[in-house]
């Protein structure tokens, strides 16, 4: 019987109520992939779907995490110190559970980036994935006081940022363990292609693997 993955959602308690996180999990997986949706979406966002695919084709267990406050219905999303609070709990259940002890690799999209630089020091995983990350509110770069580069300074495992050449929220710098990958596009980063090919890249020198691209 050939190899599959196998898709399914759980609701995880958090301190913040549950959460939900989608689950695909690679035959003979070689690690798993946390990520976290942006404010404003949820995990159908085309650069998590990117990143999920690429992951896929080098055997990397994925799962895709909606934070209470979606499961909850509202729109607005809750201050940063219950967002980290619910992600630490939930990729904490996942490690217990369905990812067991694969090397851990977190990450998202905007505000999920943001959520997984700011607990990559406390969850200790081999790298983290930012995708779109809002270095500065619009308009606001010349303002030292609104920048976010010392979330991204502050993780100390590999990093690949993957950043719309437009995107009105800033363009973060490399670093000694942070890879920067300009693609087309804006904040939304729709460019499904360059994004999977940017995360297949760096996923696979992390793990040693070069990737497949799925058939489509």
């Amino acid at each position: 019987m050939p190899e599959r993955e196998v898709g399914q959602r759980v609701e995880l308690d958090t301190p913040h109520g549950p959460a939900r996180a989608h689950l695909e999990l690679a035959a003979r997986p070689v690690a798993a992939l946390v990520l976290g949706h942006g404010a404003g979406g949820g995990v159908r966002a085309p650069d998590l779907l990117a990143a999920s695919e690429a992951a896929r084709s080098l055997r990397i267990s994925v799962a895709l995490v909606e934070q209470p406050y979606v499961l909850a219905g509202r729109r607005s999303q809750p201050p940063p110190r219950q967002l980290d609070e619910a992600w630490v709990a939930v990729v904490q259940a996942l490690r217990a559970g369905p990812l067991g002890s694969l090397a851990l690799l977190i990450g998202g999209r905007s505000a999920g980036a943001r959520v997984a630089c700011r607990t990559a020091g406390e969850l200790e995983p081999a790298g983290v994935l930012c995708l779109a990350f809002p270095l500065h509110p619009p308009g606001r770069g010349d303002d030292p006081a609104k920048s976010r580069l010392g979330e991204l300074d502050a993780v100390r495992v590999p990093t690949l940022v993957v950043q719309g050449e437009r995107d009105p929220f800033g363009m973060p710098p490399p670093g000694p363990r942070r890879r920067v990958v300009r693609v087309a596009g804006t904040h939304s980063l729709r460019s499904g292609a360059a994004v999977g090919d940017a995360v297949r890249a760096w996923l696979g020198e992390l793990t040693g693997r070069s990737g497949v691209r799925s058939a489509g």
